[in-house]
Protein backbone atom coordinates (compact mmCIF):
# COMPACT_ATOMS: atom_id res chain seq x y z
CA UNK A 1 0.00 0.00 0.00
CA UNK A 2 2.74 2.34 0.60
CA UNK A 3 3.61 2.02 -2.97
CA UNK A 4 0.20 3.25 -4.08
CA UNK A 5 0.25 6.00 -1.48
CA UNK A 6 3.55 7.43 -2.74
CA UNK A 7 2.62 7.14 -6.37
CA UNK A 8 -0.73 8.82 -6.06
CA UNK A 9 0.53 12.11 -4.55
CA UNK A 10 3.17 12.50 -7.29
CA UNK A 11 0.56 12.16 -10.05
CA UNK A 12 -1.69 14.64 -8.32
CA UNK A 13 1.14 17.13 -7.96
CA UNK A 14 2.03 16.87 -11.65
CA UNK A 15 -1.58 17.46 -12.65
CA UNK A 16 -1.91 20.41 -10.34
CA UNK A 17 1.39 21.81 -11.58
CA UNK A 18 0.28 21.48 -15.25
CA UNK A 19 -3.06 23.11 -14.44
CA UNK A 20 -1.35 26.04 -12.75
CA UNK A 21 1.04 26.49 -15.69
CA UNK A 22 -1.84 26.47 -18.21
CA UNK A 23 -3.76 28.90 -16.07
CA UNK A 24 -0.78 31.20 -15.76
CA UNK A 25 -0.11 31.08 -19.50
CA UNK A 26 -3.75 31.91 -20.23
CA UNK A 27 -3.78 34.75 -17.74
CA UNK A 28 -0.57 36.16 -19.11
CA UNK A 29 -1.97 36.14 -22.62
CA UNK A 30 -5.21 37.62 -21.44
CA UNK A 31 -3.35 40.09 -19.33
CA UNK A 32 -1.15 41.16 -22.21
CA UNK A 33 -4.12 41.67 -24.52
CA UNK A 34 -6.10 43.54 -21.89
CA UNK A 35 -3.06 45.54 -20.94
CA UNK A 36 -2.46 46.56 -24.57
CA UNK A 37 -6.08 47.62 -25.01
CA UNK A 38 -6.07 49.54 -21.75
CA UNK A 39 -2.64 51.04 -22.45
CA UNK A 40 -3.56 52.20 -25.95
CA UNK A 41 -5.00 55.67 -25.98
CA UNK A 42 -7.90 56.10 -28.33
CA UNK A 43 -7.13 58.67 -31.03
CA UNK A 44 -9.58 60.34 -33.37
CA UNK A 45 -8.77 58.26 -36.48
CA UNK A 46 -9.03 54.92 -34.72
CA UNK A 47 -12.28 56.02 -33.07
CA UNK A 48 -13.96 56.87 -36.38
CA UNK A 49 -12.39 54.23 -38.65
CA UNK A 50 -11.01 51.18 -36.85
CA UNK A 51 -8.15 49.51 -38.66
CA UNK A 52 -9.84 46.11 -38.54
CA UNK A 53 -12.82 47.33 -40.65
CA UNK A 54 -12.06 47.50 -44.38
CA UNK A 55 -12.15 50.96 -45.89
CA UNK A 56 -15.36 51.76 -47.77
CA UNK A 57 -15.47 54.02 -50.78
CA UNK A 58 -16.35 57.60 -50.22
CA UNK A 59 -20.16 57.91 -50.10
CA UNK A 60 -19.93 61.04 -52.22
CA UNK A 61 -18.20 59.11 -55.03
CA UNK A 62 -20.76 56.31 -54.78
CA UNK A 63 -23.63 58.78 -54.86
CA UNK A 64 -22.14 60.58 -57.86
CA UNK A 65 -21.68 57.25 -59.64
CA UNK A 66 -25.28 56.23 -58.95
CA UNK A 67 -26.56 59.62 -60.15
CA UNK A 68 -24.51 59.32 -63.35
CA UNK A 69 -25.87 55.83 -63.94
CA UNK A 70 -29.41 57.04 -63.29
CA UNK A 71 -28.86 59.86 -65.80
CA UNK A 72 -27.61 57.38 -68.44
CA UNK A 73 -30.62 55.14 -67.82
CA UNK A 74 -32.97 58.11 -68.04
CA UNK A 75 -31.38 59.17 -71.34
CA UNK A 76 -31.64 55.61 -72.69
CA UNK A 77 -35.31 55.43 -71.66
CA UNK A 78 -35.98 58.79 -73.33
CA UNK A 79 -34.28 57.58 -76.53
CA UNK A 80 -36.33 54.38 -76.48
CA UNK A 81 -39.53 56.35 -75.90
CA UNK A 82 -38.68 58.68 -78.79
CA UNK A 83 -37.99 55.69 -81.03
CA UNK A 84 -41.27 54.08 -80.00
CA UNK A 85 -43.12 57.33 -80.73
CA UNK A 86 -41.51 57.51 -84.18
CA UNK A 87 -42.48 53.87 -84.84
CA UNK A 88 -46.09 54.56 -83.82
CA UNK A 89 -46.16 57.62 -86.08
CA UNK A 90 -44.70 55.62 -88.99
CA UNK A 91 -47.21 52.84 -88.38
CA UNK A 92 -50.10 55.34 -88.37
CA UNK A 93 -48.79 56.91 -91.60
CA UNK A 94 -48.46 53.46 -93.19
CA UNK A 95 -52.03 52.58 -92.22
CA UNK A 96 -53.23 55.89 -93.69
CA UNK A 97 -51.34 55.17 -96.93
CA UNK A 98 -52.79 51.66 -97.08
CA UNK A 99 -56.30 53.06 -96.66
CA UNK A 100 -55.61 55.61 -99.41
CA UNK A 101 -54.23 52.88 -101.65
CA UNK A 102 -57.29 50.69 -101.07
CA UNK A 103 -59.61 53.60 -101.87
CA UNK A 104 -57.59 54.44 -105.00
CA UNK A 105 -57.66 50.81 -106.08
CA UNK A 106 -61.43 50.70 -105.65
CA UNK A 107 -61.83 53.88 -107.74
CA UNK A 108 -59.50 52.46 -110.41
CA UNK A 109 -61.44 49.18 -110.52
CA UNK A 110 -64.68 51.11 -110.90
CA UNK A 111 -63.14 53.21 -113.69
CA UNK A 112 -61.87 50.05 -115.43
CA UNK A 113 -65.31 48.46 -115.20
CA UNK A 114 -66.84 51.61 -116.61
CA UNK A 115 -64.26 51.71 -119.39
CA UNK A 116 -64.74 48.05 -120.23
CA UNK A 117 -68.49 48.49 -120.18
CA UNK A 118 -68.23 51.61 -122.34
CA UNK A 119 -65.90 49.88 -124.80
CA UNK A 120 -68.18 46.86 -124.93
CA UNK A 121 -71.18 49.13 -125.46
CA UNK A 122 -69.36 50.92 -128.29
CA UNK A 123 -68.43 47.62 -129.95
CA UNK A 124 -72.00 46.37 -129.60
CA UNK A 125 -73.39 49.56 -131.20
CA UNK A 126 -70.90 49.36 -134.06
CA UNK A 127 -71.75 45.69 -134.61
CA UNK A 128 -75.42 46.62 -134.72
CA UNK A 129 -74.61 49.33 -137.30
CA UNK A 130 -72.76 46.77 -139.46
CA UNK A 131 -75.66 44.33 -139.20
CA UNK A 132 -78.08 47.01 -140.41
CA UNK A 133 -76.02 47.58 -143.55
CA UNK A 134 -76.50 45.64 -146.72
CA UNK A 135 -74.03 42.71 -146.91
CA UNK A 136 -72.35 44.16 -150.04
CA UNK A 137 -71.79 47.54 -148.32
CA UNK A 138 -70.42 45.79 -145.21
CA UNK A 139 -68.13 43.65 -147.42
CA UNK A 140 -66.68 46.80 -149.04
CA UNK A 141 -66.05 48.28 -145.57
CA UNK A 142 -64.51 45.03 -144.19
CA UNK A 143 -62.18 44.79 -147.20
CA UNK A 144 -60.67 48.17 -146.20
CA UNK A 145 -60.10 47.16 -142.48
CA UNK A 146 -57.04 45.56 -140.96
CA UNK A 147 -57.46 41.78 -141.04
CA UNK A 148 -57.40 41.27 -137.26
CA UNK A 149 -59.73 44.21 -136.65
CA UNK A 150 -62.15 42.89 -139.28
CA UNK A 151 -61.96 39.37 -137.77
CA UNK A 152 -62.89 40.79 -134.35
CA UNK A 153 -66.05 42.36 -135.74
CA UNK A 154 -66.81 39.35 -137.90
CA UNK A 155 -66.85 37.18 -134.74
CA UNK A 156 -69.47 39.49 -133.20
CA UNK A 157 -71.82 39.52 -136.18
CA UNK A 158 -74.76 37.14 -136.38
CA UNK A 159 -73.56 34.02 -138.24
CA UNK A 160 -75.98 34.37 -141.21
CA UNK A 161 -75.01 38.03 -141.75
CA UNK A 162 -71.29 37.25 -141.31
CA UNK A 163 -71.62 34.55 -144.00
CA UNK A 164 -73.17 37.01 -146.46
CA UNK A 165 -70.38 39.56 -145.76
CA UNK A 166 -67.65 36.89 -146.20
CA UNK A 167 -69.23 35.88 -149.50
CA UNK A 168 -68.94 39.49 -150.72
CA UNK A 169 -65.21 39.78 -149.84
CA UNK A 170 -62.31 38.94 -152.15
CA UNK A 171 -61.20 35.33 -151.49
CA UNK A 172 -57.75 36.30 -150.13
CA UNK A 173 -59.26 38.77 -147.63
CA UNK A 174 -61.98 36.25 -146.64
CA UNK A 175 -59.28 33.59 -146.17
CA UNK A 176 -57.12 35.92 -144.01
CA UNK A 177 -60.10 36.82 -141.80
CA UNK A 178 -61.03 33.12 -141.52
CA UNK A 179 -57.45 32.21 -140.54
CA UNK A 180 -57.42 34.88 -137.82
CA UNK A 181 -60.80 33.69 -136.51
CA UNK A 182 -59.68 30.06 -136.50
CA UNK A 183 -56.35 30.82 -134.80
CA UNK A 184 -57.68 33.14 -132.07
CA UNK A 185 -57.96 30.39 -129.49
CA UNK A 186 -55.25 28.09 -130.83
CA UNK A 187 -52.81 29.16 -128.07
CA UNK A 188 -55.34 28.81 -125.29
CA UNK A 189 -54.20 26.11 -122.80
CA UNK A 190 -56.37 23.02 -122.94
CA UNK A 191 -55.58 21.73 -119.44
Amino acid sequence: MSRNATYQPATSHVLVLLSVLFFAAGMSRLGLGVAEVIAAEPDQESATAPTSVPATPDPGDLLASLRAREERITQAEAALQERQDRLHAAEAELERQIETLIATEARLAATLRLTETAAEDDLQRLTTVFEHMKPAQAADLFSQMDTEFAAGFMARLRPEFAGEVMAGLEPTIAYAISAVLAGRHARTPRN
